[in-house]
């Protein structure tokens, strides 16, 4: 999006309106991004897959028992506050959380003196359009990992609670990754 290709601007715009990139889109990101060298130790995936056609998808790009899924649980309010929060400065694009309650859509960034903006994304209505537009297909997504790990024994499935500290969070997924690695 931020080089401006057509691809970005067509991306941009389906998130403006508070839609999802479509499946085939954003699995040959995907699949692109995973043949590079950096990701062959492992990698993170955050928000993706997002349907079952691209976690079907997905298994055909690695070993699908390699994958470990981690559901960081948070209510979709919290989620709306959170977002609703955000803003990005026009001048040097840090992002930044602003004031709770504070509906200013312009202030001054700390670090530069430019002008912290909201994302278009980021409306309150945009963001519970998107989590009602995710909701109806991460359903399925999490029965496919969470069955598949339970009927193959497995524990590479977790869902961890999203509210607390981001320390308390993060503290979590690594106990869970460093424990199914036996480290």
């Amino acid at each position: 999006m931020k080089a401006q290709s057509s691809l970005g601007r067509a991306v941009a715009g389906t998130l403006a309106a508070g839609g999802l990139v479509g499946d085939e889109i954003i699995t040959e990101l995907v699949r692109e991004r995973l043949q590079a060298d950096d990701t062959m130790r492992g990698f993170i995936l955050d928000g993706f897959p997002r349907t079952e056609a691209q976690a079907r998808s997905l298994d055909t790009m690695r070993v699908p028992d390699s994958f470990t899924v981690i559901l960081i649980d948070v209510d979709n309010e919290a989620i709306v506050r959170r977002l609703s929060s955000r803003r990005v400065c026009d001048a040097c694009a840090i992002t930044q959380s602003v004031a709770p309650g504070d509906e200013a859509l312009r202030e001054m960034c700390p670090y530069c003196g430019g002008n912290l903006v909201r994302r278009v994304d980021d409306h309150p209505d945009t963001v519970r359009h998107r989590l009602a537009t995710y909701a109806s297909a991460a359903g399925p997504v999490l029965d496919f990992y969470r069955g598949r790990h339970a009927s193959a024994g497995s524990t590479q499935f977790a869902a961890i609670d999203g509210l607390r500290h981001a320390d308390v969070v993060t503290e979590d997924i690594v106990t869970f990754v460093t424990g199914l690695r036996g480290t």
